[in-house]
């Protein structure tokens, strides 16, 4: 029994993992980077520079979804 669980226990992990590689539609990214833009206008970036923050923002706002993170916002 305790086999069968750790069996589904990491069968589930591995699919958890699958899904956060997968690529976020380009509409997702702009969206979130427009959010995101908006938050640090409003509420500061905490010292860092813009962009940097801003992808930082996107990226956290990816993970949560099940995406891959963005190299950058070109």
């Amino acid at each position: 029994m305790k086999g069968l669980v750790l069996i589904g226990l990491t069968a589930m992990a591995f699919s958890l993992t699958a899904m956060a590689s997968e690529t976020a539609p380009a509409e997702l990214v702009e969206e979130l980077t427009q959010f995101c833009q908006e938050v640090a206008e409003e509420e500061g970036t905490k010292g860092k520079p813009e962009d940097e923050f801003v992808l930082e923002c996107v990226n956290d706002e990816l993970e949560a979804e099940g995406y891959a993170k963005v190299s950058s916002l070109d």
